[in-house]
Formats: C-alpha cells, structure tokens, sequence
C-alpha cells in the first residue's frame, strides 16, 4: 500500500483571477481514505475541482501527478480516463441523457472498449438493488426530476460501475436522511479496496462509520494546517473549527 497514487505538490489555484489554494501538498496512496474537513470558503470544493481539471479553475502553480504522470495541463475527461471520479455537491440535471446510456458510455470512454449492452444491463440492474434503487430509475434522464437523495445514490452508482482508481466525494451525504447516509455510506465502503483510494468532503460523521478512515486534513484559507488520524473528525465535532485551528500561525 506504499504506491503514490496521486502527489499534489505546493498547488496554488483559483477562480476568475482570485487565489484560493495557496500552496497546498497533499499524498494520497493506493488503498487510503483521506478526508477534508475546513470551514466554508477554505478550497475544500475548489481542491477537489482543480484535481478533476474543471475548466473553471486555473491552476497557477505547482503540480499534480497521477501515479507517475503529471495532470495538470490535462483536461477533464483525460483524467477520467486515467482513473478519476468526482461525485459533485449538488449533481447537475442533463435532460436527453438516461442513467444507463451515461454509466454506459463513461465505462467504454474510461476503457476505451466496447460494452455490451446485455451484460452491462444486467450488472447494472443488480447494483442498483443493492442501492436499493428503483428499477426503471436506468432510464430516466440523469438527475431530471430527482430528489437529493436519488442524485446522491445516481453518484454513487455510478462509482460502483466505473470503480476509478481514486474517487473524489465532495459533500456526497449533504441534505440527505439517515437512511440515505446509510446507502451512500455502504456503497462507498462497497467501492473501496487496497488498490483504490477515496478523498472525502463531508460535514457528517456518519458517512465515515462503514470505512476506515487513514488521514484527516483539515484546510483554512487555501492550506492544509493540521492533519491527524479518524480522532480528528471528532474533536471538531465537539470543538469546532475554531478550537482546531487556535494557535496556528498560518491562520489568520
């Protein structure tokens, strides 16, 4: 489990000309849970961005390398390719495109082969039941008309059916019942193994119970200030961000 998977190495970053990620490094390897805790506005959701190569965001400096390769100039869908995932906060709807084509077409861009239809119908009506998803939810068009909850388990089918080697969860569980945190956090632990990795935002403890959490980061103001291990997640639960972060110097 000693395998880099991904190093992220003095990363400055930003949007429409503002900095936001000031010099972050960060490594990840094969078969680790790392999680991302920070107040609002610290880069949580802008790191995860940055690392799937939204054009939005502009990379300015450092560097991003992916089991040896270096990302940066890469654009999205070639990340994905090479083995990223990222499940969105807030999935947008996409009308004329239905659940089973997009899972479909992803798979066949990601492995560059043909997927048969048949078979790929078949295990994909089979993880579906383990989500306990709705059949006929394949062929609706992609998060049109859904609930929070069926978008958040539309994002975790298709991490299930894609298995990227390093998936990145930004706020997966937010808005979402007990019942639903509970899916969502099966089907990441069902995802993870020893040769893929995940790097969790979450605001709710609950979704970490089913994994076992390696690395906890906490981010503020574009830079990783404190890390530790799963006890970290709890001690900012019960003191806030503001006891975490007293007495760092490099937080204003």
């Amino acid at each position: 489990m000693a395998d880099v998977l991904l190093q992220i190495k003095d990363l400055h970053a930003g949007v429409e000309g503002k900095e936001i990620l000031k010099g972050l490094d960060l490594t990840i390897r094969k078969g680790e849970v790392h999680v991302i805790l920070g107040p609002n506005g610290s880069g949580k959701s802008t790191l995860m961005n940055v690392i799937m190569g939204h054009p939005k965001y502009e990379m300015t400096g450092g560097s991003l390398v992916l089991e040896g390769e270096d990302i940066g100039e890469l654009r999205a869908f070639e990340r994905a390719r090479r083995g990223l995932f990222l499940a969105f906060q807030t999935p947008e709807e996409i009308p004329g495109i239905t659940v089973e084509n997009m899972i479909r077409t992803a798979r066949q861009m990601m492995t560059g082969e043909k997927v048969k239809l048949m078979p790929f119908r078949k295990e994909l009506n089979a993880m579906m039941a383990e989500l306990k998803i709705d059949p006929s939810y394949a062929q609706r068009y992609l998060n049109v008309g859904f609930s929070g909850g069926e978008k958040k388990r539309s994002e975790v089918l298709q991490l299930l059916m894609l298995a990227p080697k390093l998936a990145l969860l930004d706020e997966t569980d937010s808005g979402l019942d007990v019942d639903a945190v509970q899916i969502v956090s099966e089907g990441v632990a069902k995802f993870h193994t020893a040769d893929n990795s995940c790097l969790i935002i979450t605001h709710n403890a609950k979704i970490l119970d089913k994994l076992k959490v390696d690395y906890v980061h906490v981010l503020a103001q574009g830079k990783i200030v404190r890390e530790g291990g799963a006890e970290l997640v709890q001690q900012i639960n019960e003191e806030g961000f503001s006891g975490i972060l007293a007495g760092q110097d490099k937080v204003g």
